[in-house]
């Protein structure tokens, strides 16, 4: 649990600094030189610190008033700041010392800049329990965060109604980096966003949408302040940024998203049904062989390759995001690698549900026609679906044999002209509404066979 307090600690006893860690000072003395006029700011301090068996990393968090800067049009806000994640002590209660030349423990401290509301005296203290979430995951998933990454929280950070519910991460724009005798501390910035803008960057990529928020002063503005109470995405206050920016920007760059977590299977068309023994058909309702251990890690690897976010996931589980586990629940039955052997298919049939399919324009514009891969990963078993472009090294799919299966997990070359192909004939998943389902796309000379199928038969599969 922790507790609010003013800061009367190194930071109002500069004099004192020999007894304060150095780490800590370090920070200290940033924040001064950031805010000379605020000695003393509001502290939420960890009762119990994490290395005495207490539940919070942060050991504080420092609240500042941020007067804002007129000639840039930044507002007024709270400003927060983290201490824990990076090395405070250097004797290893918490974190490894390993030089002053490498980072400082993870490296990073949180920052987060809040609106200021008319009227607020005191900053609000839910912050630090969001920051505490955040140092939390990456204490246990020993996972660190990057400038670009986005975090699907599927919640109101505050818990209210409002649309702000998912978060980037940036440079903090206002504090520099700092070496400490520890190590490199930087500074990491939330930012909250809403679903929209999450997706976005999703598709495209987080440093895109970061940059196009630092241009709409009501959706963060140059420092990215986040805004509660704001009801309007920035592609609602400016359609154009959607087409001309972000669609453009996947066209032109191709997209950072290599995988979701979804709703899918795949039958195998070319063997007859009666053949149990050897058939890969991933029937709904079938109990299919598991991933090993290797291709579990290798399309593991291959998504955190291609996500900005990578695969840093327990707090963050929800589609479209590759946070979910690639682990079968049941992972002691996982048949060895050696033991399964890759199989060349003639013919497939792919199955996915709405959500998923309206993903694979993406796959195809914004990954495969960029020489780069995406992975469907099914959230009801081991079944893996990737797509594979021919300049994608490593993968058991051949432009001579262009469906191949190891286990449960299907790979599927396509060729530059068949992508075009697709493209084409895929054109209305490109749309956002609701479309009448089931939709069944079929090329006959290339055996490939895609229906978009409702949830209820992947939710019902012995209906």
């Amino acid at each position: 649990m922790d507790e609010v307090r003013p800061n009367n600690g190194p930071a109002a006893a500069p004099g004192l600094a020999s007894i304060f860690p150095p780490g800590l000072q370090a920070i200290y003395g940033e924040c001064r030189r950031l805010y000379p006029d605020q000695a003393n700011p509001l502290q939420v301090t960890a009762i119990v610190k994490y290395w005495l068996g207490g539940p919070d990393p942060l050991d504080y968090i420092s609240m500042y008033r941020n007067v804002g800067c007129a000639a840039q049009d930044v507002q007024e806000h709270w400003h927060y700041i983290s201490f824990g994640l990076s090395d405070l002590y250097g004797d290893n209660r918490v974190h490894e010392f390993t030089g002053q030349e490498g980072p400082s423990g993870f490296g990073f401290e949180l920052t987060f800049r809040l609106k200021r509301e008319v009227g607020e005296t005191a900053p609000p203290t839910w912050p630090a329990e969001l920051m505490q979430g955040l140092a939390r995951y990456v204490f246990q998933s020993e996972n660190t965060f990057c400038s670009g990454d986005h975090i699907s929280w599927h919640s109101p950070l505050d818990n209210s109604e409002s649309r702000i519910q998912h978060m980037l991460l940036t440079e903090d724009p206002q504090i520099s980096p700092v070496h400490t005798p520890f190590g490199l501390v930087n500074f990491l910035q939330i930012v909250g966003v809403c679903t929209e803008e999450l997706q976005a960057a999703q598709q495209w990529n987080g440093q895109g949408i970061l940059e196009l928020l630092r241009g709409v002063h009501v959706a963060g503005g140059p420092w990215l302040i986040t805004d509660m109470r704001r009801g309007e995405t920035m592609f609602d206050i400016d359609p154009h940024l959607q087409q001309e920016r972000v669609d453009q920007g996947i066209e032109k760059e191709g997209s950072n998203l290599s995988g979701v977590s979804a709703k899918c299977v795949w039958d195998d068309l070319s063997r007859p049904s009666e053949d149990e023994e050897d058939s890969r058909s991933i029937c709904i309702g079938s109990q299919p062989r598991r991933l090993s251990e290797k291709d579990t890690e290798q399309i593991r690897e291959a998504l955190r390759k291609g996500l900005e976010f990578n695969t840093k996931a327990l707090l963050f589980t929800h589609f479209p995001t590759l946070n979910d586990s690639l682990e079968s629940e049941s992972s002691a039955a996982i048949i060895p690698h050696e033991l399964v052997r890759t199989r060349q298919l003639e013919s497939v049939h792919l199955k996915f549900n709405q959500e998923s399919g309206t993903l694979l324009p993406l796959c195809l514009r914004g990954r495969l026609l960029h020489g780069r891969h995406f992975t469907y990963k099914s959230i009801n078993g081991d079944t893996a679906i990737t797509f594979v472009s021919t300049g994608v090294e490593g993968a058991f799919a051949t432009e001579e044999h262009p469906y191949a299966a190891h286990g449960p997990w299907l790979q599927i070359l396509l060729t530059e002209e068949f992508v075009e192909q697709m493209l084409g004939d895929l054109s209305e998943l490109n749309t956002r509404e609701e479309t009448k389902l089931p939709k069944e796309y079929s090329w006959p000379e290339k055996k490939l066979k895609i229906s978009v199928l409702p949830d209820s038969v992947f939710d019902n599969p012995l209906q």
